[in-house]
């Protein structure tokens, strides 16, 4: 079992930057594909930046350039920093564990980005 807290949501303005953070317990995030997903309002919920469990990175093309996720080994914490912000980023930003059959999620962070 995988416990994931995510915090460092907010409110930002566009063409803003703003980290989210997800804490892990329970196991290792070495262990896991660690994945962000975001949620807008009336949407469905999508895939937004992966680690891999060796360190590879993907992310959504709309996310491209602007965000990157990494993850500290020795503090169990995986990181999305979201640069150059725009409204449409604006959704409740969820913090995946995945590997084979074992899947966790967190209870999400909002982000709101507006003027």
């Amino acid at each position: 079992q995988v416990q994931l807290v995510e915090s460092g949501g907010g409110l930002v303005q566009p063409g803003g930057s703003l980290s989210v953070s997800c804490a892990a317990s329970g196991s290792r995030v070495s262990f896991y594909h660690m994945n962000w997903y975001r949620q807008a309002p009336g949407k469905q919920r999508e895939l937004v930046a992966t680690i891999t469990t060796t360190g590879n990175t993907n992310y959504a093309d709309s996310v491209k350039g602007r965000f990157t996720i990494s993850r500290d080994n020795a503090k169990n914490m995986v990181y999305l920093q979201m640069n150059s912000l725009k409204p449409e980023d604006t959704a409740v930003y969820y913090c995946n564990a995945h590997w084979a059959v074992e899947n966790y999620w967190g209870q999400g962070t909002q982000v709101t980005v507006s003027s």
